[in-house]
């Protein structure tokens, strides 16, 4: 019996050293942890119950029926971030470079399958050289087969992929369909297409870095939510974010407890939109000083930073948030701030996370590089995805609501619940100097009418008395109320029912 015990040992050993201490070393020389030293920084200590960790591959061709490492390049299994059940994978650079066989595959897709039947997140830490060459199409079957699986979670259990090292070729399509990247500077990289392919191709000379590094997905491609600056940073950001969502579809939000009072002012509110409209603010300020303790996780920071997402909570009670900001092109609504914000809204509704939205917005980017690239496909994504979400929401408009972007940020029309103005608010069809230029064009010769014309407009239209007064706007309040209100409007919301008429789905513009 001790010498059957003592070969499990050996055996565990063995799995746990992975492709051997020469690899490690090498791994730990890039700056990067190894596959289980991640595990051990996400999850709660002691929380890790691995499975399959004696999988080999099956594959006889090329000399790889005598290179066999049990566990075959990712680490499986289940744990407990602050005490809540997730399901992971942690794919194995120093195994054959982390690269995906069919068994590799089979593990994977094991544990998305018992993440579906239990209800909880699935979290890939990615870090793999792309399909196993030797194993060929059945290699990119494997692929296939997470693939899959990826579109059949979504909107079930939250997926969360952290890219910590290269993901090339197919490899990137299975993180993209998750809800959540996360990658790590000057160390991960996501790319269709490698360097050399596309300097055959296009003979354009590019690195690692430029073509697919963190900066660049988190900053211009938008493929990234956020970029760290190390393997600790991401996995502790990870364990952060998880506390923000409920463990699946059919689970109840997480609560966590706070000291702060639900009824608490904020005077400073009162002094935070400018005198001139054309002098912008912080639109961060304000979010911070209603959700609680302060605490905003911003989602794709650095990227279509004129529209801000990301969750708050508001008496422990997760919300999400999305907020025109004025500090970045006026706040103006265009193609990737309507991508970004769409989808972030569409991840809440699926998740039955209720949405208070912020709104500054003069209207759409004009423009011929909008207008061919599809302002109006995009621009529709958020309307789309706030007309169709049927969970909690709140508006409050601070300053402009101008044109159709008016009613694109969850406006009264698109079954907004609450709908809230400051004083300061100005809701029109457009700004009054443009207003008035169009309809008293006659008098656009005599400077000194245009100029009272437009104060007339500004009486008229700048301010929500005019929505409040056809119930568009539910009440216009002070602004350092701004947090009892919402609060107040969340505790009735709470047991909310509204379905959409069925339908297999609907056909989002995309």
């Amino acid at each position: 019996m001790l010498a059957i015990l003592r070969k499990l040992e050996e055996k565990q050993a063995q799995a746990r050293l992975g492709g051997g201490q020469a690899r490690i070393d090498a791994q730990h020389r890039k700056g990067r942890l190894t596959a289980r030293e991640r595990l051990d920084v996400l999850l709660d200590p002691g929380s890790f119950e691995e499975i399959d960790a004696y999988v080999e591959h099956n594959c006889v061709d090329f000399g790889m029926a005598d290179q066999k490492i049990p566990g075959d390049g990712v680490v499986t299994g289940s744990g407990m971030i602050n005490g809540r059940l997730v399901f992971v994978f942690s794919q194995d650079f120093t195994v054959f470079g982390g690269s995906l066989s069919e068994r590799h595959a089979q593990k994977i897709c094991k544990i998305m399958d018992m993440a579906l039947k239990v209800g909880a997140p699935v979290i890939g830490l990615n870090d793999s050289g792309g399909a196993r060459i030797q194993e060929g199409v059945a290699s990119l079957g494997g692929y296939a087969e997470v693939f899959q699986r990826n579109v059949l979670a979504s909107g079930v259990v939250p997926q969360i992929s952290l890219i910590m090292g290269p993901c090339a070729g197919g490899a990137v399509y299975s993180p993209a369909m998750t809800d959540f990247i996360f990658m790590v500077k000057d160390s991960s990289y996501m790319f269709v297409t490698g360097p050399d392919v596309v300097k055959t191709v296009t003979n354009e000379m590019v690195s690692q870095e430029e073509l697919g590094g963190a900066v660049a997905h988190a900053t211009k491609s938008g493929v990234a939510d956020l970029a760290f600056e190390n393997d600790i940073e991401a996995l502790l950001g990870a364990r952060d974010f998880v506390d923000f969502l409920p463990l699946s579809n059919r689970h109840d939000l997480p609560v966590r407890p706070t000291s702060d009072p639900w009824d608490r002012q904020e005077p400073s509110l009162d002094t935070l939109i400018p005198d001139s409209a054309n002098r912008p603010y912080d639109m961060k300020e304000l979010i911070r000083k209603v959700v609680d303790e302060g605490d905003f996780f911003e989602t794709q920071p650095t990227h279509a930073a004129n529209i801000l997402t990301g969750f708050g909570r508001i008496e422990g009670r997760p919300v999400g948030i999305v907020a025109n900001q004025p500090l970045v092109l006026a706040g103006v609504l265009d193609i990737n701030s309507a991508r970004k914000a769409g989808r972030f809204v569409r991840f809440c509704d699926a998740f039955d996370i209720p949405i208070v939205t912020f709104v500054d917005v003069p209207g759409f980017l004009p423009g011929t590089a909008q207008e061919h690239n599809g302002i109006i496909k995009h621009g529709a994504k958020l309307l789309f995805a706030y007309a169709e979400a049927t969970v909690p929401k709140i508006t409050i408009i601070t300053r402009k609501a101008y044109g159709g972007a008016y009613d694109v940020m969850s406006s009264k029309h698109l079954r907004g619940d609450f709908n809230y103005a400051w004083p300061t608010a100005e809701i029109a069809v457009m700004g009054a100097r443009g207003a008035v230029e169009i309809i008293f064009r006659k008098d656009m010769g005599d400077p000194e009418k245009i100029t009272q014309r437009t104060a007339e407009y500004e009486e008229r239209f700048a301010n929500p008395f005019v929505a409040a007064s056809k119930g568009f706007i539910d009440d216009v309040i002070m602004p350092r109320d701004t947090r009892r209100r919402i609060a107040l409007g969340l505790r009735k919301l709470r047991n909310k029912q509204l379905e959409n008429p069925w339908k297999k789905h609907g056909n989002i513009p995309l």
